[in-house]
């Protein structure tokens, strides 16, 4: 069954598409003011604009290294500070993908180790692109993030060749160490994914479709 609330308290209501206004950032903070979701996850140069407007109602997430991953961590690392200083209180950094697929588990290591330190008591998700990585890939990326401090891992950026999956959901679920949570991410277009995205174990959903569906289901009397 679904339940729109627990849904809508995992959502991080979502914008992040190229050609986002001023106006889209202001639409999509009211909404979730107004629907009560986790957060709202914008672009790096609307953070100001948002955490002013806001002013603490609902956490702002923002991105860093999005959305490939391959930066250098020193540009990763001024992104950061740059979005804590704007007034983020969640940083999704993208994992480097290319480290991922040739074993360079060390310095994925210390970059997410030097991020989650300037985050500090912030919430920093890691996002290894899922689709592009083996099931062993998943799991080892599961333990490696947990080790380098941050609070979740986040399955996919939604730019790229797949999004979440209930498989991946799944999979990510049963290895997670303590302490660790899971974001899933990524072409969640139905509540009923969403709900089975929770049901599976993750505790936080990125969707830039959802608050409008709650929103639709709730005035149906759903």
């Amino acid at each position: 069954m679904v339940d729109i609330r627990r849904i809508l308290s995992a959502c991080d209501h979502t914008l992040l598409t190229p050609t986002a206004s001023s106006g889209d950032v202001r639409r999509v903070c009211d909404e979730a003011l107004r629907l009560g979701t986790a957060s709202v996850c914008i672009p790096p140069c609307f953070v100001a604009e948002a955490s002013a407007y806001l002013d603490g109602r609902v956490p702002v997430c923002t991105v860093t290294g999005f959305p490939n991953g391959y930066s250098a961590t020193s540009v990763k690392c001024f992104e950061t500070a740059e979005a804590i200083a704007d007034g983020a209180d969640e940083i999704d950094m993208t994992a480097n993908i290319s480290h991922i697929k040739a074993g360079r588990y060390d310095e994925l290591f210390r970059e997410i180790s030097e991020i989650k330190r300037i985050a500090g008591t912030r919430v920093l998700k890691v996002i290894v692109e899922t689709c592009l990585l083996t099931d062993d890939e998943k799991i080892r990326m599961c333990s490696l993030v947990a080790d380098a401090g941050a609070d979740f891992i986040k399955t996919s950026t939604g730019f790229s060749s797949g999004g979440a999956t209930r498989e991946d959901v799944a999979l990510m679920a049963a290895h997670l160490p303590a302490g660790l949570s899971l974001k899933a991410s990524g072409g969640i277009r139905s509540l009923e994914d969403a709900q089975a995205f929770l049901d599976l174990g993750a505790s936080r959903l990125g969707s830039s479709r959802l608050a409008a569906l709650a929103e639709q289901a709730l005035e149906a009397g759903r």
